[in-house]
């Protein structure tokens, strides 16, 4: 089941935090000095560190608000791991998902769902999805098993569908049949709002709680004109969304009654959020790309503001600054972590098996500009350190799971991506 958990209404991060005074290192050269490492050293501890990133940030002049929110110590783990490769020459691959039988569902881009064995034998689409649109960063994106889907054999997808005067993120479900090879009783349960003609920013990560609820995420469509819709409720763009698996609105979801509010959202004023999990203890992260030098890791709290785009680190990809937009200001939430330069986060997993137990409790986060799998420790809602994997395959990391037996599951988001499972070496 994808990325169970329960989200916890605590506040993370009170507004104090955008009293404190701006550290007087920079993000560029200085260590973080008296840092925090878990995973490398006893927890709770402290040891002079080097940050991991060492290139040159994007936007130097733009300070943390506190220690750690940026270039976290090197993390090294010392796992020894093999890569198999599953299959080949699968198209822009963008979500993998286990099934419980063993074999893996993958969504391609193009509007095609596979499912690949776990002998890495690629099956025929999947026939009954409805018409994408697979321009630009469209198309069939994300996947997600119902958390009964041992008696039901429910799934749900999100993609980007093709609508009169544009296209919108749309999140459908269906019944798998018993052979795999077509979904029945096809039904929309939730379509992002207002429709748009552009081709980029669709967000889409799916994600059920333990509460039974399915989470979504959406992106603000990138284009300068559509960006402060973010911070608008009468709309779905740049939010974090809640219903339940039927399309129905809990009762409990934050601006339920508010006039001129949609029902759906969670949060608000995030860019474009493809990343997204619940942690052991239910909490609900989400990492979204930002601007250059922006992209985020946020700690999701029901009925809050995440500052896009009025609050952002980093700048236009223009190098341009980015209008109006400050790093900090009272009552939008900071990010637990930013990256400068970005990582273009893609897909995130919270590690909870066996077979490789010193990873447990790190989340894993694809990184497609990199082209790297990216590993971070946290410790009380902080990032302590980080680590890059893969880097020499040199593709883009669009999803990653974790299988059944504790293994890592990785797609690559390539015109010929690979499907990768992470093992411990023999």
């Amino acid at each position: 089941m994808r990325r169970s958990g329960f989200s916890f209404p605590l506040a993370m991060l009170v507004r104090g935090i955008f009293t404190v005074a701006a550290i007087a290192l920079t993000a560029a050269t200085a260590p973080m000095v008296q840092a925090q490492q878990s995973g490398s050293s006893t927890p709770g501890s402290q040891r002079e560190c080097m940050p991991l990133e060492k290139r040159p940030p994007n936007a130097p002049h733009q300070r943390p608000a506190f220690p750690g929110q940026t270039r976290a110590c090197e993390a090294r783990s010392n796992v020894a791991f093999d890569v198999i490769v599953l299959a080949k020459g699968l198209v822009h691959p963008w979500a993998v998902e286990p099934l419980p039988d063993g074999s893996l569902l993958v969504t391609e881009r193009p509007g095609r769902m596979r499912i690949v064995t776990a002998r890495g034998e690629v099956g025929p689409p999947i026939s009954g999805l409805p018409p994408v649109d697979a321009r630009n960063q469209g198309g069939l994106l994300d996947v997600a098993l119902s958390p009964k889907f041992d008696s039901d054999r429910t799934i749900f997808w999100s993609y980007a569908e093709p609508r009169e005067g544009g296209n919108g993120t749309t999140v459908a479900r269906g019944v798998l049949s018993q052979d795999g090879r077509s979904i029945e009783q096809v039904r929309v349960i939730f379509r992002v709002l207002p429709t748009y003609d552009g081709t980029m920013h669709y967000g889409s990560r799916l994600a059920f709680g333990p509460d039974g609820m399915l989470y979504i995420t959406t992106g603000e469509r990138s284009d300068a004109p559509m960006r402060m819709h973010a911070q608008k409720l009468d709309n779905h763009l740049g939010k974090t969304v809640r219903i339940a698996p039927d399309g129905s609105v809990p009762k409990d979801n934050p601006f339920v009654g508010q006039q001129g509010a949609r029902p759906e959202i969670w949060t608000l004023g995030h860019r474009n959020v493809q990343a997204a999990a619940f942690d052991p203890q239910g909490q609900y992260w989400i990492v979204e790309h930002g601007p250059q030098g922006g992209d985020e890791l946020n700690l999701i709290i029901r009925g809050l503001n995440y500052g896009w785009p009025l609050v952002s680190y980093g700048e236009e990809y223009s190098g341009e600054p980015i209008p109006g937009a400050v790093t900090a200001r009272e009552g939008y939430q900071q990010p637990v972590y930013y990256w400068d330069p970005v990582i273009a986060p893609s897909g995130a997993q919270f590690y909870t098996g066996e077979a490789f137990p010193e990873w447990r409790g790190n989340l894993f986060i694809g990184g497609m500009k990199d082209r790297v799998l990216v590993r971070l420790t946290l410790e009380n809602q902080r990032v302590t350190g980080e680590e890059h994997l893969l880097a020499e395959r040199g593709q883009r990391i669009r999803d990653v799971r974790q299988d059944r037996d504790g293994a890592l599951l990785i797609v690559t988001d390539e015109a010929k991506g690979e499907l990768w499972k992470i093992v411990p070496k023999k």
